[in-house]
């Protein structure tokens, strides 16, 4: 009896085991799918310690748009179907029937198979604690509060095809497909928009501005995009942020390297290196260089040392002394940058070598802040209210313009209305631009119309007379 009880007891141990393995798969894997996604970067605010709790101001041209608590508590997703959280991530459509603004990237998300999906929602139900944290409620002008918009703008632009795997492609090129256009959504911020902020279906991952910074262009065009770069070079700027000799990550990228693409398995990496590789290239117009290969060292130190006296005041009044007072101790008096490169060379710089200026500018004000496996990268930004000394819009452009000129593309030139624009959050596209006139242009129409309604019913009573 004593035997019998002993086997059962295994038997129900080793039963349990095996029935706990399932679990812990599905839970893995739908922790992988909300990396690749990138959902912690945007659901957690900036100092938040509560993952995916929500609060996290997305800067949109048609103003700022609060990430939601995707935590599986009452204030959260707790109460959602599996259905729902699908009709949520892949079509844009809350449980409540109201519509996400495409901040949230669910027009690449669609692409998400039903297997990802499955294993995503398994994480979120049961992998991530949660947190009764209300949402922050995101308060746009009108008429982009209008959320039954959105319907219509999703049956013009949103693409809710499933992805579907091209047979005439490696699996490792349908892998790196998967993860750009879909988990990934690389393309949401790569790819240029339209007039009604639509992605370009024509202009695939050809860059776009980005609020203050700017996507740049990842096709494989060996001038314009990173046709030049070697698939290494790729996955290690994918893994670290930072490619020698090519580009630094900074902004969004700096987020989507630091809270995704650096635990993404090797695999991934190299798959996402090779369908960026095979991209039809779309070369810029006018370029015939690629950014990477501007500049040169240049000591600035040679051309200040000695100028003024010792005692003399107010001397900080063009480019190369305010580099020299601002930005030499760390990028180093020759642009060269530190040993270690954690202060990166402003030569064969892609940020100072495009012909947009912007990820220049928005560096200097804003800084650039990046964690990953191989150290953190700290450069404090001169627009902060903690720096002492903040840098003027005409200062910001006379150092950007030294830089350029000696480090980076010599053919670009940044004027203080640059630096304004970039400090605001980017210059606003066409439809943000109407806003203000869109409500008094509709009262108008009404006016108008009303007015051609009572004039043709004045004529018709005439008539009838």
């Amino acid at each position: 009896m004593k035997h019998f009880v002993m086997a059962s007891l295994a038997a129900l141990f080793t039963f349990g085991v095996q029935a706990e393995t399932p679990d812990a798969d599905l839970l893995h894997k739908g922790e992988q799918v909300a990396i690749a996604s990138d959902c912690q970067a945007c659901h957690t605010a900036p100092g938040s310690k509560s993952a995916f709790s929500g609060g996290y101001g997305i800067a949109s041209p048609m103003g700022t748009i609060y990430s939601t608590n995707i935590t599986p508590s009452a204030t959260g997703i707790g109460n959602y179907s599996e259905a729902e959280f699908s009709n949520a991530v892949r079509l844009g459509k809350r449980a409540d029937g109201a519509s996400l603004y495409p901040a949230m990237p669910y027009t690449s998300y669609s692409k998400m198979t039903d297997e990802d999906v499955h294993a995503l929602y398994f994480y979120f139900m049961r992998g991530v604690k949660p947190i009764d944290q209300a949402n922050q409620q995101t308060d746009l002008p009108f008429p982009f509060n209008l959320r039954f918009s959105m319907v219509f703008w999703n049956l013009l632009f949103a693409d809710k095809g499933a992805y579907q795997n091209d047979n005439s492609q490696s699996p490792e090129w349908n892998r790196g497909n998967y993860l750009v256009n879909g988990l990934a959504h690389c393309n949401t911020c790569h790819t240029p928009r339209g007039v009604l902020m639509q992605e370009k279906s024509d202009q695939p991952l050809a860059g776009g501005p980005l609020g203050s910074w700017y996507a740049p262009n990842i096709t494989s065009d060996p001038i314009s995009g990173i046709g030049g770069w070697s698939n290494q070079e790729l996955v290690q700027y994918l893994k670290t942020g930072r490619a020698e000799g090519k580009n630094q990550a900074a902004g969004g990228m700096a987020e989507a390297v630091e809270n995704s693409l650096q635990y993404l398995p090797e695999s991934d990496l190299n798959a996402i290196a090779v369908y960026l590789k095979s991209t039809a290239p779309i070369r810029e117009s006018g370029e015939t260089q690629p950014a990477y290969q501007h500049g040169q060292p240049m000591d600035v130190e040679n051309s200040i040392r000695g100028r003024n006296p010792n005692n003399a005041n107010h001397t900080l009044s063009n480019g190369e002394v305010l580099f020299s007072g601002n930005c030499a101790s760390c990028h180093q008096p020759d642009g060269a940058g530190s040993a270690n490169q954690a202060y990166p060379s402003l030569f064969h710089n892609t940020a100072t070598g495009m012909r947009n200026p912007d990820n220049l500018i928005a560096a200097i004000l804003f800084g650039v802040q990046r964690k990953t496996a191989a150290g953190e990268v700290l450069m404090p930004g001169f627009s902060s209210p903690s720096y002492v000394d903040k840098l003027t819009d005409q200062q910001v452009a006379e150092i950007s313009n030294f830089v350029l000129h000696n480090y980076g593309n010599a053919d670009v030139r940044v004027t203080a209305w640059d630096v304004a624009w970039v400090r605001k959050g980017g210059h606003p596209p066409l439809l943000a631009q109407a806003q203000p006139w869109i409500l008094p242009g509709i009262i108008a129409a009404i006016v108008v119309l009303l007015v051609i309604i009572a004039l043709w019913r004045r004529k018709r009573r005439r008539n009838a007379l």
